[in-house]
């Protein structure tokens, strides 16, 4: 089953507060199949670790809009790889050199990707 329409719309608020704070290399999949615990994985590059805080901390903010707030938060004090755990919405903003190492898409390259504008 795919992920519900609730979870995209998140998705779409999620990838314009991250591209709103340059949040580069936006790309969201549908883990629905594979992964029992979410609908969909978001992936995020940011340049620095500022950035990677800001693009977090936006998202975070658009989404406490819709009465949507993070469950588990992990890695904001460094800003290295910021996970936000949002129920059927995962988030990864990650400083490129990680996301380069960690190619979170290759590990899920068999998951459909989710439309993000």
């Amino acid at each position: 089953m795919p992920a519900s329409k609730d979870t995209i719309s998140l998705v779409k608020t999620a990838s314009k507060a991250a591209s709103d704070k340059l949040g580069e290399n936006i790309v969201a999949l549908d883990v629905t199949e594979p992964f029992a615990l979410a609908e969909v994985f978001l992936m995020i590059s940011a340049t620095n670790e500022r950035q990677a805080q800001a693009i977090g901390d936006a998202i975070e903010d658009e989404l406490l809009k819709q009465k949507v707030k993070a469950r588990f938060r992990e890695g904001r004090q460094t800003g290295r790889w910021i996970l936000l755990d949002f129920g059927d919405l995962i988030v990864h903003v990650m400083h490129e050199q990680e996301r380069e190492f960690y190619s979170l898409e290759r590990l899920w390259s068999d998951c459909p990707v989710v439309p993000t504008a």
